[in-house]
């Protein structure tokens, strides 16, 4: 496995619309058009893809919102691994080298995401790699976790 993050553009902007989630999972997100019709509305908004050396197997997107907390929360948004690549290791992988280059492009040490609570895996896999709830739902009944960058060693495997 050899993973790296890629901006979407015309050139790989099929493969990753492309990619489909389980249908027991379409409920826990957006679809990637519609991520990708929201981010080209507000340039906050970063897409990207998650590839396996040219194989496209996962998608997400982040932004840094300054109008919240004290300093602004970066937020991992959305993020999703194609059905055809679950249960394979790249979704933990794929979490820790997108933590990585949230903490690069913004230098934030607190990194948020939310989740529905009857998103089983997708906690497990969250809380696995670090983060935790820290008690606030947002604005569509997902509850909010954090993951603190102070604490690192779990993103070096």
């Amino acid at each position: 496995m050899s993973l790296t993050i890629k901006n979407i553009n015309e050139k790989n902007r099929e493969d990753i619309l492309g990619l489909k989630v389980l249908k027991s999972q379409e409920n826990f997100i957006e679809t990637i058009e519609e991520c990708l019709d929201e981010a080209s509305e507000d340039s906050k908004w970063r897409t990207v893809g998650i590839y396996d050396e040219d194989i496209a197997v996962g998608f997400a997107m982040y932004a840094l919102f300054l109008d919240e907390g004290k300093n602004g929360r970066v937020w991992l948004d959305r993020f999703l691994i194609s059905q055809e690549h679950q249960g394979k290791g790249y979704g933990e992988n794929g979490i820790k080298l997108l933590i990585k280059q949230l903490y690069r492009e913004y230098g934030y040490k607190k990194i948020y995401l939310s989740v529905y609570d009857i998103n089983k895996n997708a906690i497990g896999l969250y809380k696995k790699i670090g983060f935790d709830f820290n008690g606030d739902v947002d604005l569509k009944g997902e509850k909010v976790m954090v993951i603190n960058l102070d604490n690192m060693e779990n993103l070096n495997d």
